[in-house]
């Protein structure tokens, strides 16, 4: 199971990498869209939305569920990642490539209180058994 270092996770199955201008770059885990299985439908929110932590604020669909997709942090979005739009098998071709949009965040050191790779993975693992 890919479950790279260098990134923040959610409980929710979401991944955070904070970029050099400040910005957090969210997607799906490799986990989440395993479980979900071929994508076929992912809506995105709109740059400029405000987002509370936790609020559900993009779907990804697959051939065997919808699923929603949670801020980590809140924030404004800054970007999305149009290309998903029309190939949203993208995500399961590379999950951590394929990132869904991108907040502004207004307090980045919320991104400490996320889970490193290490309680993410033992997180999965719980799941599992």
């Amino acid at each position: 199971m890919s479950i790279p270092a260098d990134l923040k996770y959610t409980a929710s199955h979401e991944w955070c990498r904070l970029e050099a201008d400040g910005a957090i770059t969210v997607g799906i885990t490799h986990h989440a869209q395993d479980l979900l299985g071929d994508m076929v439908f992912v809506e995105l929110p709109v740059v400029g939305r405000k987002l509370a932590a936790n609020e559900e604020c993009a779907v990804v669909e697959s051939v065997k569920a919808a699923s929603d997709v949670y801020a980590p942090l809140a924030g404004e979005v800054v970007a999305f990642n149009a290309d998903l739009e029309a190939s949203p098998e993208r995500i399961n071709q590379d999950a951590y490539a394929a990132w869904m949009f991108r907040l502004n965040p207004d307090n980045p050191a919320d991104l400490d209180g996320l889970m490193d790779a290490d309680a993410y993975r033992a997180q999965v693992e719980s799941e599992a058994h």
